[in-house]
């Protein structure tokens, strides 16, 4: 029988709670280098190539975008509050850049210094069920961005039929872990309307060792609509610049998967 591991956080609210399983970070760049980059990759990256001054990248993870930003020249640094992932992005940099990157909660933020931009790319705001704590992480970046600095997010836009209806068992990702070695993930979501959640549970299966194994993870994911977002925005301390509906800088429309939002923190505001 497939070995068998169950990670619930369906009751978890606050973000400091918050652990990816070992399993999850150690197949995470295989998994997003192939469905995600091409995504949001090029985006992140010209953003940061624009600015000067010091970066940071909350949610940095093993380091998917973090990487290539700071061998561009970025003067870039991490945080995620993820011990796994951090754990993995250090055995990928040399050992004087270790000081880059921290484990810390954007909920309770408290860095003792500023920066010129701050993302937060791939849907990191998500993870933040509680409504409470998604007003602090925002004034948390606001306190942590110079006066002209900016902060870029993005969120996934809802779809309908899915919160409607949900699916299940849907692969999404299948190939080598390693040479000659298969890992498949398949995905289940389902909506909590009422609360906005998504309770999404991912099943990793892979063969090591001349066994399957097979584990499972209960994730849950905060969904928001546009107005909301943009309503969040004006209650914190950012100013918000713009919504675009993709990584190219388009227009919302009916088609458009993600909100990217960039917001300032601006002396208008003060």
């Amino acid at each position: 029988m497939p070995e068998k591991c169950f990670y619930d956080i369906s009751n978890v609210k606050k973000q400091d709670k918050f652990e990816y399983p070992d399993f999850f970070a150690r197949f995470y760049d295989v998994i997003y280098d192939s469905i995600r980059s091409a995504v949001d990759h090029e985006y992140y990256l010209e953003q940061v190539s624009k600015c000067k001054g010091k970066i940071l990248e909350v949610g940095v993870g093993t380091g998917r975008l973090f990487i290539d930003a700071l061998n561009s020249g970025a003067d870039v640094y991490g945080i995620d509050i993820s011990a796994s992932m951090i754990d993995i992005l250090r055995t990928k940099i040399s050992e004087e850049h270790h000081n880059r990157v921290f484990v810390k909660d954007i909920c309770d933020l408290n860095l003792g210094v500023k920066f010129d931009m701050i993302i937060a790319p791939f849907r990191i705001f998500q993870h933040i069920l509680d409504s409470d704590d998604q007003l602090t992480a925002l004034n948390n970046i606001h306190k942590h961005l110079n006066i002209g600095g900016t902060f870029i997010f993005d969120v996934y836009i809802p779809d309908l039929n899915i919160l409607q209806n949900g699916f299940d068992d849907v692969m999404d990702f299948e190939g080598e872990y390693e040479p000659g070695h298969i890992l498949k993930r398949y995905v289940s979501s389902h909506s909590n309307l009422i609360e906005q959640i998504n309770e999404i549970k991912m099943t990793f299966e892979w063969e090591e060792d001349g066994k399957v194994i097979r584990k499972e993870w209960l994730n849950n994911m905060r969904y928001y609509f546009r107005f909301e977002l943009e309503n969040l925005i004006r209650l914190s301390n950012l100013r918000l610049i713009d919504v675009y509906g993709d990584f190219l800088g388009g227009k919302l429309n009916n088609e458009s998967a993600d909100f990217v939002l960039v917001c300032k923190n601006d002396a208008l505001k003060m």
